[in-house]
């Protein structure tokens, strides 16, 4: 029926289009620089509207809504996948546990455990839907967009009777003129648990904060990138036919096997010294590949407070080729920047003439600490290139690393030092900033003009949440989003203007 409605040209083709202004915060608001099916969430996930208007055409004509929760509806969303009208989700599925540790245990499947069991790979299993490629970055995706709607769902319906708000608050909305508790009394309230929402990423930010007022400021910063070519992926998929991106849940598996053998490496085995604390994030950035962000707080006994130590762990040179080839070869592959700037003019890390992460870096003979605190890198003028692109490139182009985890784990590892006070504030922004927006607008195909002329074209953006195979995956495999290392226990106590108001829903 949608190649018949699709063949009868009475459509009108409507397309999407991403706005790569940076008016907003550039780090969350940036264009993809991968090609990938993704999902848009218009106006991000709103506790106020979350059904998803689902209309399915009758071979009558007539139009019926649905719901994400009917049976047919996978079947009907990806006929391909479901060639036989497989029945999708449902609720109730019994779960089947032999032992149950107490009656208050779950007794169902949740939808979360239906797709994470549901993607993996089996011999059994001809399912066409782990070699759809296309097809089941689109499935993924779908299918977590379902799971978020239905928490939103649950967290509409089971508010409390009981409504709580600060003094402080009640005291700026009579301020501002809003003389009605109404709008007060039927708040949604997002909790903390909520991956993803306000209170989720302040709290996780102030629990990094309590840490380094506990145990100092953090000593070193890593960023851990996946490796779409390492072995293991690598053996995995060509035997299939497929590549990394057709695979997003091999790609997360394997990542965060990696990501606890590097946790396992800086704070169980000591790589660079006694660990107090560590805190990670997990990102994707719409790179189409998982990383992470890294801050190790380290025994006051093994800092590195001198410019000779940080030499000794970091590196931003590149290696003598006849003494150390393998060496060599991974600063070549994994962590060499560009080229951009006036070579490359159009590198994704441009913005208005200039790189982004401010490379070249100028040539120096020793390393040094610049007035706000960051470190600036010996990189010596010796005559060493390596050639990326058909140009090239000397130290003032090589990313800070460690050799040790970088021929170990054969990924970009950026590593940098941090010990300073100005420094600190961006760290813990940047490693609690929040997920990934875009915005977008639509137009008509073949025109650059908005859909409807009478609408102003500025209203017709939208600020979208963005979300891709990879996180999707992440999020549904139920992998931490955020990692922290030394307890912290949350502790009311509010100021007097902090005082709680509670106020009681009645039903009229």
């Amino acid at each position: 029926m949608v190649r018949d409605f699709l063949n009868n040209g009475t459509q009108k083709n409507v397309k999407l289009r991403l706005i790569g202004k940076r008016g907003r915060d550039g780090r969350r608001y940036n264009l993809p620089s991968v090609s990938e099916v993704a999902g848009i969430i218009v106006g991000d996930f709103d506790a106020s509207r979350t059904e998803r208007d689902i209309v399915v055409q009758t071979q009558t004509g007539s139009l019926q809504r649905i719901t994400e929760l009917n049976l047919s509806y996978l079947g009907l969303q990806c006929p391909i996948l479901f060639p036989y009208g497989e029945d999708g989700f449902r609720e109730h599925i019994p779960l089947n546990r032999i032992k149950r540790k107490n009656d208050n245990e779950e007794k169902c499947v949740t939808m979360r455990d239906y797709f994470a069991f549901y993607i993996q790979r089996r011999f059994s299993d001809s399912s066409p839907l782990l070699y759809s490629r296309r097809l089941f970055q689109q499935f993924i995706v779908d299918a977590y967009s379902m799971i978020e709607s239905s928490q939103l769902d649950y967290y509409r319906f089971h508010q409390k009777n009981v409504q709580c708000d600060l003094y402080k608050g009640i005291c700026e909305a009579v301020v501002n003129g809003d003389n009605s508790a109404t709008t007060h009394d039927r708040c949604i309230v997002f909790p903390a648990t909520f991956v993803g929402g306000l209170r989720y990423i302040i709290q996780n930010y102030q629990d990094a904060m309590a840490i380094c007022t506990k145990v100092g400021y953090p000593n070193l910063f890593f960023t851990f990138t996946c490796n779409p070519k390492w072995p293991e992926i690598v053996d995995h998929l060509s035997t299939r036919g497929l590549k990394a991106e057709g695979r997003p849940v091999i790609v997360c598996r394997m990542f965060k096997m990696k990501l606890d053998s590097l946790a396992k490496d800086l704070r169980v085995n000591m790589l660079f010294g006694r660990v107090v604390a560590m805190v990670y994030t997990i990102e994707f950035q719409k790179r189409g590949l998982p990383h992470a962000h890294i801050l190790l707080f380290l025994h006051e006994w093994d800092k590195y407070p001198t410019l000779d130590d940080i030499d000794k762990i970091i590196s931003a040179k590149i290696p003598n080729k006849s003494v150390d080839a393998k060496y060599y070869e991974a600063v070549s592959n994994l962590m060499i920047h560009g080229p951009c700037g006036a070579s490359l003019k159009d590198s994704p890390c441009m913005d208005n003439g200039r790189c982004l992460r401010n490379f070249p870096m100028r040539f120096v003979d020793s390393t040094s600490i610049d007035y706000d605190g960051y470190p600036v890198y010996c990189r010596r003028d010796n005559g060493r290139t390596i050639k990326k692109s058909g140009i090239e490139l000397d130290n003032r182009w090589v990313v800070p690393h460690n050799r040790s985890l970088l021929l170990k784990y054969g990924a970009h590892i950026n590593v940098e030092w941090c010990n300073q006070s100005r420094s600190i504030k961006y760290l813990f922004k940047h490693v609690n900033k929040g997920h990934d927006h875009v915005t977008a607008s639509f137009y008509h195909e073949g025109s650059t003009k908005s859909l409807y002329d009478e609408i102003d074209e500025i209203k017709m953006n939208y600020d979208c949440g963005y979300l891709n195979p990879c996180e999707t995956t992440w999020r549904i495999m139920g992998y931490d989003i955020h990692y922290r290392y030394l307890a912290v226990i949350r502790l009311p106590f509010p100021l007097p203007s902090d005082r709680l108001f509670y106020s009681k829903t009645t039903n009229h």
